[in-house]
């Protein structure tokens, strides 16, 4: 656990494909973050209203636990929590930690810790690919939302409110009831299409919950992209046993961007996030099919992981078990890779950001990323995870 990571304060990683300098380029930066419980400090529960539209993020809502008893339920339910099993009923559904993160809890999670943890998080999407663009990301993604409220307050720090960001996010049915979301700077991106993709998982007959797929579609200056948020099951039970539920995610991922290519096989594909597994895992290599090198790219392979070169060079984003590991990674569709800059987007630069704040300073976890938690201590950190980013550019 001691050393590996003291790598990140050496040198600057990142994958590097044309570099023109002199020209008049358009850039943009689109990223991710974990952002470890991001969580307010109200005890909520999920209330579901299967009568409205399962799109509408109004279906699927968190709601504080003092509130329930004004809303309407139909029933006691007990069945699977799933969209179309329960289209008609007004349910409420537990989430196994909607007390862990409250003033009353071992945690202690007030009001200023919370504001803590907002600007930290708000400075480290306001610097991603900033060196590169000159200012905020144009699209971000966040792992490990609590709901619609905590972003609401994320885009309204100071280092965040003046670009304006919008929202997608819909609520999941994962047990501890976190989900995955996306911002967007409103002046560059308009989406056209969103929707939630349940990743359904059984084990002995039994269904395991996990965070849905987000896919967006939409406009970045005017340039048709999808993007696709994942945050896979976790490697709890043991890499082997658990790899099955991560290879189904990888299954639901690969039918999703395969059907947004065949609707526009112009349109440019990113997918994203923590997929807790490296980029040799046979979920990426055998499920997904994603490639690590642009040579491989076909018509059978059509989408690049850019993070490989990266993690056969020992880079990581975290330490799981005490041991490096590069979960946080970006897939792209390979017509955005090119040599030359031309008219339409292609990737720049593609780079795991870990500045020394991020980086643990002293201790047992020295060179690990600098986590917001400590057990149950507010550690006034950022994040489990270093965030992953791509810069993508064309001709002005």
């Amino acid at each position: 656990m001691k050393k590996f990571f003291t790598l990140f304060a050496i040198a600057l990683f990142c994958y590097s494909f044309s570099q023109q300098k002199g020209q008049l380029r358009r850039v943009a930066t689109i990223g991710f973050l974990n952002v470890e419980n991001l969580w307010d400090t109200i005890a909520s529960a999920d209330y579901i209203d299967g009568t409205k539209d399962i799109s509408n993020p109004a279906f699927h809502r968190s709601v504080p636990l003092d509130s329930l008893k004004y809303l309407e339920t139909t029933e006691d339910y007990k069945g699977e929590w799933s969209d179309n099993l329960l289209k008609g009923k007004k349910v409420v559904r537990n989430q196994i930690l909607s007390d862990d993160f409250t003033p009353r809890s071992g945690k202690n999670w007030n009001t200023k810790n919370y504001k803590q943890k907002l600007a930290n998080e708000a400075q480290v999407i306001s610097e991603m690919g900033a060196q590169y663009t000159k200012t905020a990301p144009a699209i971000v993604g966040l792992i490990e939302v609590e709901n619609r409220q905590v972003i609401q307050d994320l885009i309204k720090q100071p280092q965040l409110a003046k670009y304006d960001y919008g929202i997608i996010h819909y609520n999941s049915y994962d047990a501890r009831g976190i989900d995955v979301a996306l911002i967007y700077q409103k002046r560059r991106f308009t989406p056209t299409n969103s929707l939630k993709k349940e990743i359904k998982i059984f084990d002995d007959g039994k269904r395991v919950y996990t965070r849905d797929i987000l896919v967006v579609t939409g406009l970045l200056d005017n340039e048709k992209i999808a993007v696709f948020m994942n945050h896979w099951p976790s490697r709890s039970g043991g890499e082997a046993k658990s790899l099955p539920r991560r290879n189904a995610a990888a299954v639901v991922l690969k039918q999703q961007m395969d059907s947004v290519r065949a609707l526009d096989p112009h349109i440019k594909l990113f997918a994203m996030g923590d997929f807790n597994d490296d980029p040799v895992s046979s979920s990426l290599k055998n499920y997904l099919k994603a490639v690590g090198n642009p040579k491989d790219l076909s018509a059978d392979t059509p989408y690049l992981n850019l993070m490989y070169p990266l993690y056969k060079k020992g880079v990581a984003s975290l330490a799981y078990q005490d041991s490096p590991n590069l979960f946080d990674q970006i897939i792209v569709s390979g017509n955005l890779i090119s040599n030359e800059l031309g008219k339409e987007f292609s990737v720049f630069k593609a780079e795991i950001y870990a500045p020394p704040y991020l980086i643990t300073k002293e201790g047992n976890w020295k060179g690990y990323p600098f986590r917001s938690w400590n057990g149950d201590k507010f550690t006034g950190g950022y994040s489990d995870h270093f965030p992953a980013f791509v810069v993508v550019q064309r001709d002005n």
